[in-house]
């Protein structure tokens, strides 16, 4: 199926694209109402973003759960069972009486998030291999990178007219709609006869040897410390654009939809230039950016610069995860094609695992210093950029010696 049309090619991207769509609008439409939350429930700062943390622990819990489901039962019924789930959970979250309610109903809306995410990437392994993998790859991401785009500026626009309650009315009929076009549209990308057996014990064992695979961990942990910065941005923005720099949610919506623009031309760069620079090269190129403009970014917080001075690294912070998103991620899954769910699942779970400890560090020192924010996303790209050269690099040259070595001796 590799050899799909490119009318079909596009049609594919499209709808897998769709459902890699749900985990960033689950994350950021609600994000511009964090300050309007607080208010209504009377409670603090930490407490709503705490909300943010539950979901990213069920994306990763539901990854967990989904992936290997995917690799026993197919793509299909699995994916369908927690798109219906999502239904019943977003409008479980409009209808929350307070904040405890809202944080318990949000960890079961990411959880139930996950199924798009991680079937839509066991997919794509399931078509494609090699270049046309990292090709197909980019162009999911494509549409999946709106998310950052549109989901807050829709989310400004629904406070406009109503209360928070309706941003996840709005995800609710998101649900509703990924429900029909999965059932019209997608077909079963995994046959029984290559599915893994139905037992625990062995599901176990796919992760333990994706434990034990040093460079595929290394990848991992690449892109999950640099997603862990990417939620410390998503969940202390708000109140630093909005408390400190004094932006209105329509501003803000703004402000975050130009930096998910970033994310477009990071991931199109991958994959406009993959037959001429290697993936690799890419994700070296994207560590760099991350790590110079998390410093960038950590200064202009320290000196209280102004607002250009502050968004400007953030933009450089967030175009450089789309292009060390996807290389890490293609080269990770690469030889991983026979437990395909279980990796995308692992490869899901170490970001949101991450990301859930890394956003509540934003607030803790309240929501009128970006300080917490800035040390956080520098220490995240800090950790991603050691990640890659000490367990993936050093590897690859280590196993590169020996053959340097037996070259040498034969001439």
């Amino acid at each position: 199926m590799n050899t799909l049309s490119g009318k079909k090619r596009i049609q594919l991207a499209i709808l897998l694209g769709s459902l890699g769509l749900l985990g960033p609008f689950t994350i950021d439409t609600y994000l511009p109402s964090f300050p309007t939350i607080v208010k209504d429930f009377h409670t603090t700062a930490s407490l709503v973003q705490i909300s943010l943390t539950a979901c990213l622990l069920g994306l990763g819990a539901g990854q967990l759960f989904i992936g290997p489901l995917s690799d026993v039962k197919g793509r299909r019924k699995p994916l369908l069972l927690f798109l219906c789930l999502y239904l019943l959970a977003s409008l479980t979250c409009s209808f929350s009486p307070n904040i405890y309610f809202l944080i318990v109903a949000r960890f079961v809306q990411g959880f139930s998030a996950a199924g798009g995410l991680v079937v839509s990437r066991a997919i794509v392994r399931d078509l494609f291999s090699g270049k046309e993998l990292i090709k197909f790859f980019t162009l999911i991401v494509l549409v999946g990178n709106l998310g950052p785009i549109v989901a807050p500026i829709a989310g400004g626009a629904i406070l406009s007219f109503t209360k928070w309650n309706g941003v996840f009315i709005v995800l609710a009929c998101i649900g509703a709609i990924l429900i029909f076009m999965v059932s019209l549209k997608l077909p079963e990308t995994l046959p029984p006869e290559k599915r893994v057996p139905s037992n625990l014990p062995q599901l176990m064992s796919n992760f333990g040897s994706l434990f034990k695979e040093r460079e595929f961990m290394g990848y991992a942990f690449t892109q999950g410390f640099t997603t862990a910065g990417i939620f410390a941005y998503v969940s202390g923005i708000p109140f630093v654009y909005q408390n400190i720099y004094h932006v209105s949610p329509q501003q803000f919506s703004l402000l975050f939809g130009v930096n998910g623009l970033g994310l477009i031309i990071g991931s199109q760069l991958v994959g406009r230039l993959a037959d001429h620079i290697s993936e690799r090269t890419f994700l070296k190129i994207g560590l760099g950016i991350s790590i110079a403009a998390g410093a960038i970014l950590l200064i202009a917080l320290l000196l209280k610069a102004p607002l250009i001075s502050v968004a400007i690294p953030i933009f450089f912070f967030v175009s450089s995860i789309s292009i060390i998103g996807t290389t890490s991620f293609a080269l990770a899954i690469e030889s991983q094609g026979h437990i395909a769910g279980s990796a995308s699942a692992l490869l899901g779970l170490l970001p949101f695992l991450l990301g859930s400890l890394s956003a509540p560090l934003v607030g803790i020192a309240g929501s009128y210093t970006g300080v917490p924010m800035g040390l956080t996303i520098f220490g995240a790209s800090l950790l991603a950029f050691l990640s890659y050269f000490v367990l993936v690099r050093k590897r690859s040259v280590n196993m590169q010696r020996p053959n340097d070595a037996e070259q040498g001796s034969k001439l």
